[in-house]
């Protein structure tokens, strides 16, 4: 049998570069794709690990807005995709907005065939590198090293993970409840491999990045003819993660009328496929997460309560990066080694106003802001120290808290800690965050702008 070759997504809509790529790269299967509908049905349907995008896709080749669009919608609907970001506007604009939107690595057009083969060599190699990494730590005896990967020194953060450790040993039901970029999915699979089902399949599914009609026969399967295209039967997730874990991240975004299959489900541990009648069986442990207020949606009739004290037997608070006492700094410093290895070994340290940068950011995206932050930085880097400029930053004044003696100036200070703070733990949610501060939310836009704060 003729050994399967790595795919590669190329996402260029010139034909003859498209061709001229499929004919260089012959130790990939390359997949071609010219615009962002046929991008996303291809990293659907054979689920590259590693793609190329030209930024000037179309209805904008010759533009940026498109091909960044395009970027955006890949991450969600894999987060781990390795992308290589192609353009040839504006080279410093856009690989910094590219690397800060989650691209992995960035080229300048014209392509330079040789060149682009080293970077994605490069990705698939250090994906593969990942992977196996990850093999290792869920082939390690049951529990142990668990948690290894979660890089903290915060106590907020080692109460958490004591708390998770403790339920992993049993088979309740366990939410996760945090901010997005927090490492919910990370936890979860610390949960996982501490389990008694380590040994069988993690099974993950973003209910947020799946469209409406389609997560349905996602999760349940499908019977062949069901619906159009519907061309052979398909197991749905649930299915796949028999014997083990089905972990649904972001589950405050299941639609109300699936969440009444969801619940059928839960109860009874049986499924139908969509277009099905026969009843399967399924045995997996259900972990999920979101950063919804799922309280107030039952307030507001849009997640069922059933359903809720169903997934919800231990609900698990993630503190949000702004709450973990020295770990920005930390998992920045954890950042620069890795990514200085990949792309700038020149790179070596911090100066002092990046540190301070650091520590006094609200960190409204978490763990995943500070890690496109940090990757953009090194690239960006012009020596061996990271700057505040480079992590597009602005450095804190330097007497801020300590010659701040006008009454005026000092609850400025305290204003603004305390409206970060509160974007942080909301997930940048407006509404939110003027609930925890208890002002209106006209106030607290009133004070954003005054601030010159961002979101």
């Amino acid at each position: 049998m003729a050994e399967t070759k790595p795919k590669l997504l190329v996402i260029e809509d010139d034909e003859g570069l498209q061709r001229q790529l499929k004919w260089a790269y012959e130790d990939w299967d390359v997949l071609a794709a010219g615009n962002r509908a046929e991008a996303i049905a291809l990293l659907r349907s054979e689920e590259p690990p590693v793609a190329t995008l030209d930024l000037g896709l179309p209805p904008d080749p010759d533009g940026t807005s498109e091909g960044f669009a395009t970027l955006a919608e890949m991450l969600r609907l894999k987060p781990d995709l390795k992308v290589v970001v192609a353009s040839g506007h504006g080279r410093r604009e856009s690989a910094q907005s590219a690397i800060a939107g989650g691209a992995w690595d960035f080229y300048q057009k014209p392509v330079d065939i040789e060149e682009l083969q080293l970077i994605v060599a490069r990705a698939f190699h250090v994906g593969a590198l990942e992977r196996e990494n990850r093999r290792l730590s869920e082939a390690g005896p049951q529990g142990a090293g668990a948690f290894s990967s979660i890089i903290t020194a915060a106590p907020e953060m080692a109460k958490t993970l004591r708390t998770l450790e403790r339920v992993a040993a049993t088979q309740v039901s366990v939410m996760l409840q945090g901010a997005s970029g927090t490492g919910k999915e990370l936890l979860a699979k610390g949960v996982h491999a501490a389990s008694d089902r380590a040994d069988g399949p993690f099974v993950a599914i973003n209910c947020a990045a799946i469209p409406e009609t389609l997560l349905e026969a996602e999760l349940f399967g499908h019977e062949k003819g069901a619906f159009t295209g519907a061309l052979k039967t398909v197991e749905g997730k649930i299915e796949l993660a028999e014997g083990g874990t089905l972990f649904l991240d972001e589950v405050g975004d299941i639609p109300l009328p699936l969440q009444v299959k969801l619940l059928r489900f839960v109860q009874e541990r049986v499924i139908e496929r969509v277009g099905g009648r026969r009843a399967i069986p399924v045995d997996v442990r259900i972990l999920t997460a979101t950063h919804r207020d799922l309280a107030a949606m039952i307030a507001e009739e849009t997640f069922r309560e059933d359903l809720y004290y169903r997934l919800a037997e231990i609900v698990v608070p993630i503190p949000a990066l702004s709450e973990r006492t020295g770990d920005a700094a930390l998992l920045a410093k954890h950042f620069l080694g890795r990514f200085a290895a990949e792309m700038n070994a020149r790179v070596s340290g911090f100066a002092p106003d990046a540190i301070a940068a650091l520590e006094a950011h609200g960190w409204p995206g978490n763990v995943r802001e500070l890690e496109n932050r940090m990757k953009r930085a090194v690239i960006m880097a012009d020596g061996k120290n990271i700057r505040a400029a480079d992590l597009d930053l602005d450095a804190p004044e330097d007497d801020d808290d300590r010659e701040a003696i006008n009454l005026k100036a000092v609850r400025e200070i305290a204003d603004r800690k305390a409206i970060r703070r509160a974007i942080a733990r909301t997930g940048g949610n407006i509404s939110g965050a003027a609930k925890l501060l208890g002002i209106s939310r006209p106030t607290l836009y009133d004070l954003l702008k005054q601030y010159e704060l961002q979101t």
